[in-house]
């Protein structure tokens, strides 16, 4: 085989990515719709739950971490205070910032909408998927999981 050939298997590969991407995308919309946020925008769903899992932040790192102009942080953590998600308290060692964290009445809300995508998920995997397909999937997983450590 020359060299400069292409890898029949390269291709192959890449159109598994690019189907794997595109499907990701869709179960993403999924749940996404199962969860029913309500008048929750998708940019403050991801501030609720990058605070639920890091903890508390300011409006800064929240939004360098999110990608997002500081002005822009600003206005979606008001809506997520005005909402009684989000509260702030002083910077224990820089008064003049605030360290935002969610509230209970959020951790309780985050509960129940990761419970409905989950039971979303439970009940199509036990409906749609033979046992046999179902050991397949936790396969998957396992590999899915192998492509995030890397």
């Amino acid at each position: 085989m020359d060299t400069n050939d292409p890898d029949p298997g390269d291709a192959r590969l890449h159109t598994m990515a690019g189907e794997l991407r595109v499907l990701v995308g869709q179960l993403r919309r999924k749940l996404r719709e199962q969860a029913a946020p309500g008048d929750l925008t998708p940019s403050q769903v991801s501030v609720l739950g990058r605070l639920d899992r890091d903890g508390p932040a300011t409006v800064t790192s929240l939004a360098q971490a999110e990608g997002v102009r500081s002005q822009s942080m600003g206005a979606t953590v008001a809506a997520l205070q005005a909402a009684g998600f989000v509260e702030g308290a002083p910077h224990p060692t820089d008064g003049r910032q605030t360290l935002l964290a969610v509230t209970p009445l959020c951790r309780r809300w985050i509960k129940a909408h990761r419970a409905a995508r989950e039971d979303w998920l439970y009940r199509g995997i036990r409906a749609r998927l033979s046992p046999t397909e179902q050991k397949k999937l936790a396969a998957a997983i396992g590999l899915l999981r192998r492509l995030l450590d890397a």
